[in-house]
């Protein structure tokens, strides 16, 4: 039977989406390219623990509709936000309180500076006068390679600004990749990608299976895939200047008692210098027996180049240098999202100039029949996190709901 409804993407909108049709009565075929559902909410086990290769913290989560499953469903969650401790290195050694002091300071002057800034220019350009600030490089790797796993050069400041998030950040003890996967499924088609799609009529989509027909169609996938979808007609908004961030993982597992020095749930960075890779460190999080790095921006585009050894061999390098030895950290796992041509990076940023794109990518087609959603098109400040993609899965259904009325 012809579906009503066909959702292409069965990450954390793809599956809101669906529940919430279905819930309605209306018929959806979910399909999805990889051979899992969740998206890049996914745990895996490393050791005796879980590890979230992909999303890890429920940002922002008194309004995080994935933390409100959590607590219904009896889940585990961790203040890791209240736990952490943070350290951080200026040549090896630990930075002391005045240096810790103008860290701040600095961190506020950027900000303030940026956050001055009203036409939509690239985040690099806006913090010129404060170069020969010697925290600047870490400041700006950390915000924007880091956190919005981005390119300094390229990200526009006003959607760097529109994104920054707040509240508190809690981790699944299992995972947030194992809540998904538990707490959200719903029947889907896997290993099914889809290659081209007509909607001048009714939805026409060439799949690796066949062609399916339906009524509406919700687009729930990476920015990277949604550019290798032939669309008919072309989508009057191209993704192009919504490109795909990149933030590497790599988690090691400890093997012995020598634990580094390090607390459970202690982050460490370092400051560095203009140009210089940047990795940070969190440390036993949730008390579990893993050291997790993270390197983002252009240099995790750089590794991803050279290859998986090359980005672990940086991260062993770095804990070397750190700490004098990483003897005791074995079984990497390494989360490369660029690797994964389904996903082709971590979460999406608008390039300067291109502030709108979120919401010009968002806009229903073809009266609502055609509907683009995720991470992606979020433009409420969670852009690039998972509760950002279950509202955008919410938003999407509404729409197709709405436009397809008689059906349902």
């Amino acid at each position: 039977m012809t579906p009503h409804v066909l959702i292409i993407g069965a990450g954390v909108a793809g599956l809101v989406a669906a529940r919430r049709l279905r819930a309605d009565g209306l018929r959806v075929t979910l399909v999805e390219a990889s051979a899992r559902v969740g998206g890049r909410a996914h745990t895996v086990r490393l050791g005796d623990h879980s590890f979230d290769r992909g999303a890890s913290w429920l940002h922002d989560a008194d309004r995080n509709k994935l933390a409100d499953l959590a607590r219904a469903k009896g889940e585990v969650l961790i203040d890791s936000d209240a736990a952490r401790s943070r350290r951080v290195l200026i040549d090896g050694r630990i930075a002391d309180r005045h240096e810790l002091m103008a860290r701040a300071r600095a961190w506020q002057r950027l900000e303030d500076l940026a956050g001055a800034v009203h036409e939509d220019a690239a985040f690099a350009g806006t913090i010129t006068a404060l170069r020969s600030d010697p925290w600047t490089a870490s400041l700006e790797a950390w915000e924007i390679c880091q956190i919005a796993a981005a390119d300094p050069e390229r990200i526009s400041v006003r959607d760097w600004q529109d994104n920054q998030l707040d509240g508190r950040n809690l981790s699944p003890a299992r995972g947030i990749g194992t809540l998904v996967q538990e707490h959200l499924a719903t029947p889907v088609e896997l290993a099914t990608p889809v290659m081209a799609l007509d909607w001048r009529g009714p939805i026409l989509a060439e799949t690796a299976r066949g062609t399916i027909r339906a009524d509406a169609v919700i687009v729930t996938v990476s920015t990277a895939a949604l550019n290798k979808i032939r669309f008919t007609p072309s989508l009057p908004v191209s993704a192009e200047h919504l490109p795909m961030g990149l933030l590497t993982k790599v988690a090691l597992r400890a093997r012995g008692s020598d634990r580094l020095g390090l607390a459970v749930e202690e982050s460490v960075s370092a400051r560095i210098a203009p140009g210089e890779a940047m990795m940070s460190l969190l440390a036993w999080p949730g008390g579990v027996d893993h050291v997790v790095a993270f390197i983002g921006g252009p240099h995790a585009w750089a590794l991803h180049r050279e290859g998986a050894a090359a980005t672990v061999d940086f991260v062993r390098a770095q804990l070397r240098a750190w700490f004098g030895s990483a003897t005791e950290l074995s079984e990497a796992d390494l989360a490369d999202w660029a690797a994964v041509p389904w996903h082709g990076g971590a979460y999406a940023y608008a390039e300067a100039g291109h502030a709108d794109i979120r919401a010009r990518l968002a806009e229903p087609l073809a009266g609502g029949r055609l509907v683009i959603a995720g991470e992606a098109t979020c433009t409420n400040g969670l852009a690039g996190t998972v509760g950002g993609a279950w509202l955008e899965g919410e938003r999407a259904a509404s729409i197709v709901r709405a436009a397809l009325q008689p059906h349902a």
